[in-house]
């Protein structure tokens, strides 16, 4: 009997749904084949990425045991893949001991998932790119609480209440709103005056939410505001330097801690593998996620470059489009085994979700030429069930 080796690189929000499809596929033998499903990844666990907000403002542990999530007849190999030679269907990766391995295979799925854009060490402040970065944000706007209460000169003590966070995409949106609760929380224990916080969002653009309706991203806005953020519009940040902002118009600010929060770019491992890329370093792929000119392989995600084949609309970067595409891969790759006809790509109806602090949230979506927005508790509930489902938490 043919053994069909599948494996699957990156276990973020695409390669666990990647795995989920496959086997759901792949249920019953193919002819005299079974299939044998690899998962590789660097940690041993399943990062929440979309919640680093969360380590950042308060006691939250956003990471999955592997183990935990992957059923039994699923390997899992700690490791990083270091070289494909994709005409001999086959992989180098290196593993935790820093040994080298071959592994032959039938399939491959990249997923690789991608990073959080970091700044120039010289533009100070901290970027929230990953775990570590989290906790030092929050433990250095809790300190800076703690010198509050024995600084006794007016103008220090507001800039150490102050939180700057420079980004305003739903990252930033989600991180400015979590702050807002959790460092006035911490500044009423402490016996500070929890008025005094001053949390900022700084919006290069003119207006929140690019990719909704004008009317949906002033909601967020007054929905913000409410909830004590002062939004800048219009003026990026360019560097932090000793507790002060430097602004683009030429004005500066005066803040206790600089969050940046500027996107993603593609993993750069992608760069190592000889696979077409475009000019910002993500993967070509058809409308069925298989790599342009390379047998057995696929990728989805925040990896992959995924266009709609009848409008040519480039899907998003956000675990919504990643799930969707794992979705659609295992009847695809089952397709192409078989020799049939495959599914092709759709693009996902228009949604987003906003967290908006503990039991706050907003959520937009377009049905039937209609905007439909909820808010508060039930936009927070959501919001909260998208969260879950991109990392299978029942």
């Amino acid at each position: 009997m043919k053994v069909l080796t599948c494996v699957i690189v990156g276990g973020g929000y695409a390669g666990i749904h990647a795995i989920k499809s496959i086997r759901k596929a792949f249920r019953k033998k193919i002819g005299n084949s079974t299939l044998r499903l690899i998962l590789i990844d660097k940690n041993p666990y399943h990062l929440r990425k979309v919640l680093l907000f969360k380590p950042a403002a308060g006691d939250k542990d956003i990471r999955i045991p592997l183990t935990r999530l992957l059923p039994v007849d699923v390997e899992f190999i700690q490791a990083t893949v270091t070289q494909i030679e994709s005409n001999e269907q086959r992989m180098l990766y290196q593993d935790t001991a820093g040994y080298e391995h071959l592994m032959n295979y039938d399939i491959l799925i990249l997923a690789t998932g991608s990073i959080v854009s970091e700044t120039d060490p010289a533009q100070g402040g901290i970027p929230l790119h990953d775990l570590d970065a989290a906790r030092k944000i929050r433990k250095v706007w809790s300190e800076n609480l703690k010198k509050a209460i024995k600084e006794t000169v007016p103008t220090e003590r507001r800039r150490l209440m102050t939180v700057a966070v420079a980004g305003a995409g739903i990252s930033g949106i989600e991180t400015s709103a979590e702050l807002a609760h959790f460092v006035r929380a911490d500044a009423e224990s402490l016996g500070l005056d929890p008025n005094d916080v001053r949390i900022y969002l700084l919006n290069a653009h003119q207006r929140l939410f690019q990719e909704g309706p004008v009317k949906v991203g002033l909601k967020l806005e007054r929905l913000l505001t409410n909830n004590g953020i002062t939004i800048v519009h219009g003026k990026k940040v360019l560097q932090e330097k000793e507790g002060k902002l430097s602004l683009s118009n030429g004005e500066t600010m005066n803040v206790g801690l600089c969050i940046w929060t500027l996107g993603l770019l593609p993993n750069p491992m992608l760069q190592n593998f000889g696979l077409p890329l475009t000019s910002k370093g993500y993967v070509i792929v058809d409308e069925g996620y298989r790599v342009h000119g390379v047998t057995g392989l696929y990728s989805i995600g925040d990896s992959a470059h995924i266009t709609e084949p009848i409008k040519g609309q480039v899907d998003g970067k956000t675990c919504k489009e990643a799930t969707a595409q794992a979705g659609r891969l295992g009847k695809i790759v089952l397709a192409d085994i078989k020799g049939k006809p495959a599914p092709s790509h759709k693009r996902v109806i228009d949604f987003f979700c906003f967290g908006l602090g503990p039991g706050q949230g907003l959520m937009w979506t377009r049905q039937w030429g209609l905007d439909i927005v909820l808010t508060g508790k039930l936009g927070w509930w959501i919001r909260k069930i998208t969260w879950n489902f991109a990392s299978m938490v029942k």
